[in-house]
């Protein structure tokens, strides 16, 4: 089977439909690179037969964009023919454009990366008005840039200032903010309409050029000569210094590949791109972002799902708790349709978490990403009240009161006493074992725990946390109901703290480690930064709050205590800390005003002045470095230690759990992709080093020792 269908109208107009036989998607593989040479050839040889070309598809998509696996591949050996081959494709995409023949593409689906640069090529865009279709250049979010014309097309059709944006945050758009911001030329309701239009402009433009092929062709907005781009430039760049930090090297080479190709002939900016592009695709940068984005697309598919069970969906949610997590969940849940019940001690207090839904929708409507009828139509779904009698009928229930036990058992047998046998009850815990919880439930295999991470609107991770007794099929739901909310579901079993909350402690904890070796803490904050995480470990203590962190420690402690263990020696500094914070100083934590920072009423808030008298003096030498790789070892260790307890129950759930629930960097790849590229040997040997110098929480544990020995990775 040919991967391109031709066929030509009475009007001798050329319809070209993309279907590779190989795939369920178009991608820039061998087989499109061969079938886009042979288009070129073929309207060079009938050129006279043919009055123009509609570049259709045969998918739902109408182009995936290049070929991931491919990219990956790239290495020093083979980036020099990966650059040729770049620009074989560009040298095709160049023949149809300058034929002189009206070139139009026809958008059925997603069009994103190497998909919407074969659209920049075109002469006119048309794209159908459905949710389907999704329009951009999202390359800078796997470590690279639009190397098939795209910067140097948009950059040409709008200008650098009106371009930067879509080439730096990769953003996704419909065909109406498409059609707005001038990346296409027309929309149609659907399929037929919009190939009429298609070509009923290819018989009313029979010649035509693009815009930076004609004489006097100047790009709008101006040049590098202009005193506004020279200054749109200088700030950009700055601004790249100081978010990104040098992690994250796509961004720049994407205003680099622009600026110098905004000072040349189309033909040596065309080139400009590649080069960039071949360099980034070697980078590891690029390599541990395009494996996050193949681990998210397994994690969507179902990567930690029991396999063997029907899929299924929640039709009545109830939620015990009407706080900040409560009512967030409330809210994701009545975005999908969800009937909601919201129940709270007292239907003012509930009724106070549905107005929450209320003030988050209405800033939506500000940014005009949700209108008055669906606001209210997901209040409408929320039924606000005190009474645990309106909890029945519900398939899953979710706790989301305080981290107590006596008051989350309390809750569990009322709850329980409404509900069918079939009903999931769900623990949004963040540190409580799951299995201690469910000791209140008559049925523990139909308990699970749901930790959902604040605020629920705008984080996408939800940690399925399994207690010894629940069942696959409890899985399975609870696994289909985070999908069905839009979140993004690991699974881990079940310890104390799980894998979030014990990674993200580990992370907190280094903080008062660093503090107690008299390290500055300005220095602490603003390394961990540096190495891009997205707030210190200080700042981060303060933001769950020291009251919540010394109550969660003592409960620990206690526990250790009955259970005739000894607290673990590497949390005596952190809790010591926090101990002092709490009971000597009062510094309770953001939300009450003060902690490790100052949080004054207006202004920003600056480290609490008194605290560098508190700490010891420094009795060894720590370069920023040796910070540097304490916040990022600490992490990664904990992480691998989770996988080879069974915490974890694979790479994939650490990388993503990593990133997307605790803000690990995600020019890392996650914690475990984070070892992958330091090199398991290096990594264990740094470690090592850092555990003679700092203590023996940084030990590799034996999972890491093997994989050196054995020259394995995580996969």
């Amino acid at each position: 089977m040919s991967y391109a269908h031709y066929e030509k109208d009475k009007n001798n107009i050329l319809t070209i439909t993309m279907d590779d036989p190989t795939l369920s998607v178009n991608v820039m593989n061998n087989n499109f690179t061969t079938a886009l040479h042979q288009m070129a050839d073929y309207l060079d040889e009938n050129k006279e037969q043919i009055a123009g070309v509609i570049l259709a598809s045969g998918k739902d998509t109408f182009f995936a964009g290049g070929d991931l696996e491919e990219i990956f591949a790239v290495n020093e050996a083979t980036v020099e023919a990966y650059y040729n081959k770049i620009l074989t494709i560009k040298d095709s995409f160049r023949r149809l454009e300058s034929s002189g023949k009206p070139f139009v593409t026809a958008i059925n689906g997603a069009a994103l990366g190497g998909g919407f640069e074969i659209c920049l090529a075109s002469h006119h865009s048309i794209a159908i008005d459905t949710k389907k279709v999704v329009i951009g250049l999202p390359e800078v979010t796997l470590g690279l840039l639009p190397g098939g014309g795209g910067v140097v097309r948009l950059v040409r059709k709008l200008g650098l200032q009106k371009a930067w944006p879509l080439l730096s945050k990769g953003t996704a758009l419909s065909a109406r903010e498409a059609l707005a911001q001038g990346l296409i030329e027309d929309i149609a309701a659907d399929k037929e309409e919009m190939m009429q239009k298609a070509r009923n402009w290819i018989l009313s433009n029979p010649t035509v050029s693009q815009p930076w092929d004609r004489d006097g062709y100047q790009i709008p907005g101006g040049d590098v000569t202009d005193k506004s781009i020279e200054n749109f430039i200088v700030l950009t760049t700055a601004k790249l210094q100081a978010s990104k930090r040098n992690l994250y090297p796509a961004p720049q080479a994407i205003l680099s590949a622009a600026v110098e190709g905004m000072q040349v002939d189309f033909e040596a900016a065309n080139r400009i791109e590649s080069r960039y592009l071949a360099n980034l695709s070697c980078t590891q940068v690029a390599k541990n972002m395009i494996t996050t984005f193949f681990q998210l697309n397994q994690l969507k598919g179902g990567a930690s799902r029991p396999q063997g069970y029907d899929k299924t969906s929640v039709k009545k949610l109830g939620v015990l708790g009407a706080g900040m997590m409560g009512s967030g969940i409330a809210t994701v849940a009545s975005a999908v349709g969800l009937n909601v019940v919201l129940k709270d001690v007292t239907l003012a207090a509930a009724e106070k978490g549905k107005a929450y839904t209320e003030l988050v929708t209405s800033k939506q409507i500000e940014k005009g990403t949700l209108n008055e009828s669906q606001q209210q139509a997901m209040l409408d779904l929320i039924q606000a009240t005190d009474k645990v009698e309106d909890l029945q009928d519900c398939d899953l229930i979710i706790e989301a009161v305080f981290e107590d036990r006596g008051l989350k058992a309390s809750v569990t047998k009322e709850t329980e006493a409404q509900l069918s046998s079939e009903a999931i009850f769900a623990s949004n815990t963040s540190t409580l074992p799951i299995t201690g919880l469910a000791k209140a439930s008559k049925k523990p295999e139909n308990f699970i725990g749901l930790h959902f991470f604040s605020p629920v609107d705008r984080m996408p991770l939800v940690e399925i946390i399994c207690g010894e007794q629940t069942s696959e099929t409890t899985l399975a739901r609870a696994y289909d109901f985070v999908r069905q909310i839009r979140k993004l579901p690991i699974v881990v079993s079940d310890s104390r703290d799980f894998f979030t909350s014990r990674v993200y402690e580990s992370y907190c904890n280094e903080g008062a480690w660093l503090l107690s070796d008299g390290v500055a803490a300005a220095l602490i904050e603003n390394l961990s930064q540096h190495v891009g995480m997205p707030a210190g470990p200080l700042a981060s203590v303060d933001a769950v709050s020291q009251k919540l962190v010394y109550s969660v420690k003592s409960m620990a402690k206690s526990d250790s205590a009955l259970e005739g263990k000894p607290f673990p020696a590497g949390e005596e500094p952190p809790f010591v800390w926090i101990e002092r914070m709490v009971e000597e100083f009062g510094r309770l934590g953001k939300a009450y005003g003060s902690g490790y920072y100052e949080y004054p009423e207006s202004g920003k808030k600056y480290i609490w002045p008194e605290l560098s008298s508190l700490q010891p003096e420094q009795t060894q030498e720590i370069s920023h470095q040796d910070i540097k790789d304490r916040i990022l070892f600490r992490q990664s260790i904990e992480a691998a230690r989770c996988l080879e307890e069974g915490v974890l129950h694979n790479v994939i759930d650490g990388n993503i759990g990593s990133m997307k629930g605790i803000g690990f960097p995600p020019y890392t790849g996650g914690q475990l992709q984070y070892i992958n590229a330091y090199g398991i040997a290096a990594f264990v040997e740094r470690a090592l080093d850092l555990a003679t110098r700092f203590g023996n929480r940084f030990e590799p544990p034996q999972i890491l020792l093997q994989m050196a020995k054995d020259g394995a990775q995580f996969e």
